[in-house]
């Protein structure tokens, strides 16, 4: 299988005749090499249009997805920026190569583990991983110019919005069931403007004390 083929008939076929059209984002997906992240009997799947299981019951989101979440945070090469749900580090990877810097949370160790070294040892240098708990965000590097959860949340944390600097994005999904909303907050100044972007499923976003 020729992955780079592959990989760019993805940023065509799946990204931009979907609609992604901030040309950063199409250049940092096609550059990110996908099937680094995906388990070894999934690599011919590695650029197909939909998430593949990963380790205890995870997964690796779909590519059109992390692309529209990255396109909908609205990120720039000085931000710095919150990721809740490491997985397997290939959302973390593409947010690298849009921003000055990545603080990716994880709270299953394997998953933090495998993460950390993988994305070292593939060179970005930029992302920082913790095994924490994501729901809490990370107060220790606050504030960031935006937080992208990628585990779908019953409701919005109660710590993003301060751990939002003026002026940033949030991009979470909502919802209480497999499909959640996707749902972007934008902080200005102590006011907090949602929108509605559309219908997602996500893993559950969970809670330490809940596991």
């Amino acid at each position: 299988m020729n992955f780079d083929v592959a990989r760019h008939n993805m940023v065509v076929e799946q990204l931009e005749e979907r609609g992604i059209a901030d040309s950063r984002v199409l250049e940092a997906m096609d550059w990110v090499r996908r099937h680094e992240f995906v388990p070894g009997p999934l690599l011919s799947q590695s650029y197909d249009d939909r998430a593949l299981p990963i380790e205890l019951e995870q997964t690796i989101s779909q590519p059109y997805t992390v692309a529209f979440m990255c396109e909908a945070a609205r990120l720039t090469a000085d931000d710095k920026v919150l990721e809740i749900g490491t997985g397997t580090g290939y959302c973390a990877a593409v947010l690298s190569l849009l921003t000055r810097e990545v603080h990716t949370v994880e709270r299953l160790e394997p998953l933090y583990l495998s993460a950390a070294e993988r994305l070292t040892r593939l060179g970005f240098r930029n992302v920082r991983c913790y095994f924490d708990d994501g729901t809490l965000g990370l107060p220790s590097e606050a504030p960031f110019n935006a937080i992208v959860c990628t585990a779908g949340a019953e409701s919005l944390p109660e710590g993003y919005q301060k751990q939002l600097a003026d002026g940033g994005r949030i991009v979470i999904p909502v919802g209480i069931n497999s499909r959640q909303e996707m749902i972007r907050i934008t902080r200005c100044g102590d006011q907090f403007r949602h929108e509605n972007l559309g219908t997602f499923g996500f893993v559950p976003l969970v809670a330490d004390t809940e596991s």
